[in-house]
């Protein structure tokens, strides 16, 4: 992808503050977009643009918090008053349970849907007019394998990812009449912080991971530039015939 892929592109990321969301924003920025990073703790976010002072003014932090759809419009609207125009936005926020269904209370599930899904919802409402003002752009959802195969004591994150999924795919033959595409990454288990959280509390688990990755036929667990790679691929003009699309990014996982 040539570096100067993004230049005058603004973009909104929300998770935009770790792993997978975090690798995506500077990627863009590297290749000269401006980039809005949507997170909910404000000094973790702000931490995060100083880090990354060497892009100035094209990235800022919005504290939002997606599980609200009125923060989502506030969020929106902000990037857009900040940055002038909206060209791509990455739903990347999300959160990963892993409960029996007989275990899963009402409250958790209503967690898993409105961060994994309404958030994803809302965001994209919110976002379009901007997004048609610009003279088109492109939406990149964050699902997972989970939102393509069932995984055992998973209902509620597959349930969320699942729906994820098929959003995606409907919204892609609604936006496209305005010049928007809408596209799909499922990655498989990455190297992030939520996988970080998923290890917390075992005996071993160095182990855990060996386990993991090996029922992956490319014999290990991504890396989360691989699947920023192929986020802003697809945001890209170079795939400006790919809409409606399920990328799975998952070492041939659901290929099995």
């Amino acid at each position: 992808m040539k570096n100067d892929n993004f230049i005058g592109k603004v973009a909104i990321i929300t998770g935009g503050t770790s792993g997978i969301g975090l690798k995506t924003a500077i990627t863009l920025l590297q290749s000269g977009a401006s980039v809005a990073l949507i997170g909910r703790q404000e000094e973790k976010g702000q931490g995060i643009v100083e880090e990354l002072g060497i892009y100035g003014s094209r990235v800022c932090f919005i504290q939002g918090d997606i599980s609200k759809t009125h923060e989502c419009k506030m969020v929106i609207e902000q990037a857009k008053t900040l940055f002038g125009r909206l060209d791509i936005v990455i739903n990347s926020a999300g959160i990963y349970m892993e409960k029996a269904i007989s275990d899963v209370e009402e409250d958790e599930f209503d967690q898993m849907m409105d961060i994994n899904i309404k958030g994803t919802y809302f965001i994209c409402k919110y976002a379009l007019p901007y997004l048609r003002q610009s003279g088109g752009g492109a939406i990149v959802n964050i699902s997972s394998d989970a939102g393509i195969n069932g995984n055992c004591l998973c209902t509620a994150y597959c349930a969320s990812k699942g729906a994820v999924t098929i959003f995606t795919k409907a919204l892609a033959l609604e936006t496209i009449h305005y010049g928007v595409r809408a596209n799909c990454v499922c990655p498989g288990d990455v190297e992030t912080p939520m996988l970080q959280e998923q290890l917390i509390g075992l005996d071993n688990p160095k182990e855990y991971l060996r386990d993991m990755a090996s029922l992956y036929p490319i014999g290990r667990i991504a890396q989360p530039q691989e699947i920023a790679n192929v986020i802003c691929f697809l945001v890209s003009d170079e795939a400006s015939f790919v809409n409606g699309a399920v990328w799975t990014v998952d070492g041939g996982l659901t290929a099995c």
